[in-house]
């Protein structure tokens, strides 16, 4: 009895796996989001919530909108930086505001985001 080739299907495999790991580099950038690409996300981001999208409490106010948009945004930073304290009616919170920046550019470089919260404390 014959043996068949083998050489198909470890090109099948190579292929596979490149491609695996091509598609997973995708996720991953060489240069952090910039602030006009966080600007124009967070754009569609009030889209969203004007629409109804995000409910009613996201409109109720403008302080709701804006911890929906930075929700909206990115899910992980607004939990990492703002999870356990909201911003709250006529609060201005640049520290936080920062940190929350910074850790967008790290996830989009695919950063560990050790460290981001607290890193603008003085």
């Amino acid at each position: 009895m014959a043996r068949t080739p083998q050489f198909p299907f470890f090109l099948l495999i190579t292929f596979l796996l490149v491609t695996f790991f091509a598609v997973t580099a995708l996720g991953k950038s060489s240069r952090p989001i910039s602030d006009e690409e966080i600007k124009e996300k967070k754009g569609s981001c009030y889209a969203d919530i004007e629409s109804g999208l995000w409910g009613w409490k996201c409109k109720s106010s403008v302080i709701e909108k804006e911890n929906c948009a930075l929700q909206c945004l990115s899910p992980v930073c607004y939990e990492l930086i703002y999870g356990s304290d909201p911003l709250e009616e006529g609060e201005k919170d640049y520290i936080r505001g920062q940190e929350y920046k910074y850790c967008m550019h790290k996830l989009s470089l695919g950063e560990s985001l050790e460290g981001v919260k607290g890193s603008f404390d003085y």
